[in-house]
């Protein structure tokens, strides 16, 4: 006989997700899973160039600084660029700079100011190159990037920002000075239209040098001629051997040179140096290595669970009398308490709508993802739009714990929603305001501001929270979902358990395989976010966020059928925590990932590290805990209701 449909869906789940993987696999890398962009912009000859400045940033501290918070040359007018929800939580500052081009017009040592340093700007400037501060630019929306070269490997990669300077020593002194890079060489690269006139800015370097300039005459501005930099002389700037030091009460002298190439690339390809920052062979080949493995574990769990239970199923079936079935042991034997409900039920229905939320918001935030929507060229876009449609998602939230907690015989669905739309939201924003308070202590730029986070508020009081109601109400109004068998009066007593089926045991070791399905995607995601490059690869993440799902319902359905097995009912809690213990995992991973990758030496930077990561580890407990939770419920329903009890 054949195994009932129901029953095969394992098997067939983890063969369409090897056919899924072996697709993507074959695809062509990179281009197909983002868009570049907004809609182009075209510029004549002399048309001019209005360069940005952002935030100042560093993977030592984690702590962004405005632009124009260390000395450097400022326009007549500071103008904020408008800048969206995301934007401002991940600390961005765009504002308008002295540095304007004209297009396909190059200028060399083009004076753009004379500053004087004074004591305390001098301190802060030596703090920034202690740290590797890094200057972000941006034209026509694309960031600045510096070439480095590979001589061992024969190519070039590009780096994000250029250093606000670096460390260093004068020829026979020991002393460590330190040095600004004050004169830059831009290189805009474009894209010529055949037919026209028209260019497309397709590329944007810099390469940053420290000089300390003379100038010979009375200083005149931008008119003053200097004596290290002039290019009818014959002097320009090609290398930092007469540096600018860093001293109080002595002038830095700020230039640039910009300079113009045609480029073949097109303006649709212009992202692919900014992406192809790392060694994407390296990232592609170990998430196939690891998806193929977590795939045919969970084809060999679900293939034995299914003989099994198919099995079990038969024999209960044919059992004729009273005697046998009294000498049978098993999960069938637990009839009359698998659906006692559990303790502190209200919490976990509030945990399951919390979980479903975050189901939802992943799932269609990664398909707008895949679809190109969110592109790393939509600055922003990818948090602000979790960040929404997560306040819509309350409504699923609350229809989702209104439901079970009925099933549960629970009659107060008012409070059950009350807790769902305050319980992880308030957390979230109690760390979320802690952590900001130390940012904003540190006085930097990535602090929130208290507008911001009154729109934060008003997002989750103004429609998460109606949202939650709206969803509870619909789901009491639904009829109870019905349990396929009856619950005893007495709860029946759970014999001795086997020490290999310890809860404690189980829930830590049903952990491993769902951290398994994601730790090598998750060591990118976390060199994107601490390191400052740029993700993109949304289709392999889809890929492992299905293969997550998988893994996490046949684990949890595995050792939930064990543990009835066992004649222990109190499968509730459990199945939500057997799958839910890949999050401890995942923060011993980041603990790990901070000493081993990264150079934080800050206090404040660590707390606010970990302080985010226990946040993302809590945010993934609810998120897989719930879908191991659902994957035991449909599991108890269906093999309870195929077996006849009298």
């Amino acid at each position: 006989m054949r195994p009932p449909a129901m029953l095969r869906w394992p098997a067939a789940a983890a063969a369409l997700a090897l056919v899924f993987l072996l697709l993507i696999a074959a695809a062509p890398p990179a281009a197909a899973f983002y868009l570049p962009g907004v809609a182009p912009n075209d510029f004549q000859k002399k048309d001019p160039l209005q360069v940005k400045v952002n935030k100042l940033s560093s993977t030592k501290t984690q702590l962004p600084y405005s632009y124009y918070s260390l000395p450097f040359c400022k326009p007549d007018t500071i103008v904020d660029s408008a800048e969206n929800l995301g934007e401002v939580l991940r600390g961005d500052r765009i504002e308008n700079s002295p540095y304007v081009f004209e297009m396909r017009e190059p200028k060399m040592c083009q004076i753009v100011c004379k500053a004087t340093i004074s004591d305390k700007q001098a301190k802060e400037l030596k703090e920034k190159i202690e740290d590797e501060y890094r200057v972000n630019m941006i034209l026509d929306n694309l960031p600045l990037v510096v070439p480095i070269a590979r001589p061992d490997r024969d190519d070039v990669v590009f780096q994000g920002g250029y250093h606000v300077g670096v460390k260093g020593q004068y020829a026979g002194s020991k002393d460590e000075k330190y040095f600004i890079h004050n004169h830059l060489i831009f290189l805009v690269k474009y894209h010529k239209d055949e037919n026209s006139d028209l260019s497309r800015i397709v590329g944007f370097e810099v390469k940053p040098f420290s000089v300390k300039h003379q100038f010979e005459e009375k200083w005149n501005d931008a008119n003053t001629r200097l004596s290290t930099c002039h290019p009818h002389a014959n002097k320009i700037v090609i290398n930092s051997d007469t540096p600018q030091e860093v001293e109080a009460g002595k002038d830095i002298i700020f230039t640039y040179d910009v300079g113009f190439e045609e480029s073949d690339i097109k303006w649709a390809s212009r992202w692919d140096t900014y992406l192809l920052m790392t060694d994407d062979q390296i990232h592609w080949f170990s998430i196939v290595n690891s998806l193929m493995i977590v795939l045919f574990l969970s084809g060999m769990v679900a293939m034995i669970m299914l003989r099994t239970l198919y099995r079990d199923i038969s024999r209960y079936n044919q059992l004729e009398t009273e005697e046998e079935a009294q000498e049978e042991t098993g999960w069938k034997l637990v009839h009359g308490d698998v659906f006692r409900p559990p303790t502190n039920s209200d919490l976990l229905c509030v945990y399951v709508g919390t979980g479903v939320q975050f189901f939802g918001m992943l799932l269609v935030t990664m398909m707008f993802a895949v679809l190109g929507f969110l592109s790393p060229s939509n600055r922003g876009g990818l948090m602000t739009a979790m960040l929404l449609i997560w306040v819509l998602m309350g409504l699923f939230a609350g229809y989702a714990s209104s439901r079970l907690y009925k099933m549960f015989k629970g009659s107060e669905w008012k409070s059950i929603t009350l807790k769902t739309a305050f319980l992880f939201p308030g957390i979230a924003f109690g760390i979320f305001f802690v952590l900001n308070a130390l940012i904003w202590g540190e006085k930097s730029s990535g602090a929130v501001p208290f507008s911001t986070m009154f729109a934060l508020v008003l997002l989750w009081f103004g429609i998460s929270v109606p949202l939650v109601f709206v969803g509870g109400y619909l789901g009491f109004k639904k009829p109870a979902i019905e349990a396929p068998v009856k619950t005893n009066k007495i709860p029946r007593q759970i014999p001795e358990q086997a020490g290999y089926m310890n809860p404690a045991f189980t829930i830590l070791i049903g952990g491993i395989l769902p951290f398994g399905a994601v730790f090598i995607e998750l060591f990118f995601i976390l060199t994107s976010i601490w390191l400052h490059q740029f993700y993109y690869i949304f289709g392999f993440l889809f890929l492992v966020f299905i293969i997550l799902i998988i893994t996490c319902a046949e684990i949890a359905i595995v050792l939930c059928y064990f543990q009835l097995c066992s004649e222990d009912y109190m499968w509730w809690w459990r199945s939500y925590l057997t799958s839910g213990s890949s999050a401890i995992y995942l923060f011993l991973y980041a603990g790990f990932y901070f000493f081993t990758k990264l150079q934080i030496t800050k206090l404040v930077s660590g707390i606010l590290y970990f302080g985010y990561m226990l946040l993302a580890s809590f945010s993934f407990f609810v998120l897989t805990g719930t879908i191991g939770f659902c994957a035991c419920l449909w599991f108890t329903r269906l093999i309870y209701s195929s077996v006849k009890i009298d």
